[in-house]
């Protein structure tokens, strides 16, 4: 992900959204170790300071814990909550800016549901 963080969100919430985009593809397993802050901030080349405070923001979300001496782990549960959170923040905070597109460009829900049956049938494929 090196230098592909968006300048419209803080990275700490970018690193914070790449865990948990790994948790939601089943690449980090509830219960599971994940990386270091030394490691994820020389993978994602930036200080170690911002990947403190991803896993922080994560911490305090209930997302991952912490095991004094071994690092840091996937919380039993995180996998729903990570899922709920993220459903709410697309209908909260993107759908609203979405439909209104929609209705500016005058598309149609029968257009949008046929390129979202594509984009499915594109996934299985």
């Amino acid at each position: 992900m090196s230098g592909g963080f968006k300048k419209q969100q803080a990275i700490y919430e970018q690193i914070a959204d790449t865990i948990c985009e790994r948790i939601l593809q089943g690449t980090l397993e509830e219960d599971g170790k994940i990386s270091s802050i030394r490691e994820t901030a020389i993978t994602m080349e930036v200080n170690p300071n911002t990947v403190q405070r991803a896993y922080e923001w994560l911490q305090q979300q209930e997302i991952i814990y912490t095991k004094r001496g071994r690092g840091y782990f996937v919380n039993s549960g995180a996998m729903e909550k990570v899922k709920q959170t993220k459903k709410e923040q697309l209908i909260n905070e993107v759908l609203p800016d979405f439909f209104k597109s929609l209705q500016l460009l005058q598309i149609t829900p029968e257009e949008v549901l046929t390129k979202y049956q594509k984009f499915l049938k594109g996934k299985t494929s």
